[in-house]
């Protein structure tokens, strides 16, 4: 199976991370920059629910008022802006248009703004890190779709962005690759359970048990299902823990097979910044390429046509 992508991963993104100043205040921040070339690498969809509400910029800041914006959906709970005007409809009115433009776009991954009352999912107020009443009307509604949802706050850093880029990547082909035989099952699973692996081993040898014991001849249903829970586990972030354990774990099959050593590759308990680990990972990615060699970490690269 082929495991470069050819074509572009269309990317949501709340549009105060994409640069726009659209926040409440008038604010905002450029997330997509922290990729640095490698945001070429997706077509991004900048939305913002608030702004599409007709609230306009600067306004009043907005507030969940009942349990949670999911409520707010099944008009169990209101929206109410700083002077107490109800401006459910108006939000709600924003949100389905963002969506709607998401979906045209053939969207499904989306880089949220933690802490705001439309687009958060864990957090609906950032004042004293309380976690408001979450999910925002917004992030419920991307929950309810099953959108691959990342916080921009985690782009930050430069190994939670390798991270969440190369399990987009792997959740963007296991996605969309064809499976029509019983051997294609068994060829996308050795592809990806490496990851899965690492991600939530328990769940990754179930569901390898479960292709082992499967009966013979090629079941369609059973491959989707087998498909959809690999979906939720890359849904999921590693830990530093185990990414550098993986890559080390790599490192010495590459070094085995290739008799090549890569200089800076480091163990991992040896002591190093995030950016010296994500420039490891970066560049085993590069030599396992080269050499033909499966990534299991970061099994599915982007390089276009």
């Amino acid at each position: 199976m082929e495991t470069i992508l050819k074509e572009k991963i269309q990317l949501g993104i709340s549009a105060c991370m994409f640069g726009c100043k659209v926040r409440y205040n008038k604010k905002g921040w450029n997330m997509a920059d922290l990729f640095g070339r490698e945001q070429t690498y997706f077509t991004w969809h900048p939305v913002c629910p608030e702004t599409m509400s007709g609230m306009g910029i600067p306004r009043s800041p907005i507030r969940v008022v009942g349990d949670s914006g999911a409520d707010v959906l099944t008009k169990n709970a209101v929206i109410k802006n700083r002077e107490g005007k109800d401006v459910t409809e108006s939000l709600l009115a924003g949100c389905n248009s963002c969506m709607d433009t998401l979906k045209r776009a053939g969207v499904y991954a989306y880089v949220y703004m933690e802490g705001s009352p439309s687009c958060g999912v864990y957090r609906t107020t950032l004042k004293n890190k309380r976690l408001g009443k979450p999910p925002g009307v917004f992030g419920a509604m991307l929950l309810e779709e099953g959108f691959f949802l990342i916080p921009a706050a985690d782009l930050q850093s430069p190994v939670r962005r390798w991270d969440w880029r190369r399990r987009l990547h792997a959740f963007a082909w296991l996605k969309e690759v064809e499976i029509n035989t019983k051997n294609d099952l068994f060829e996308m699973w050795h592809i990806i359970k490496f990851l899965c692996q690492e991600i939530d081993e328990i769940k990754a040898r179930e569901i390898g048990k479960k292709i082992a014991e499967s009966p013979k001849g090629f079941d369609r249903d059973f491959t989707e299902v087998i498909r959809n829970e690999a979906l939720l586990i890359l849904r999921k972030p590693s830990s530093l823990e185990k990414i550098k354990n993986r890559l080390w774990k790599h490192y010495i099959f590459l070094k085995r097979n290739t008799n090549e050593e890569i200089e800076n590759i480091m163990e991992p308990t040896d002591m190093r910044n995030m950016n010296h680990i994500a420039d490891e990972l970066i560049m085993m990615e590069r030599k396992s390429l080269e050499a033909g060699i499966l990534f299991g970490a970061a099994p599915i690269l982007y390089k276009g046509r």
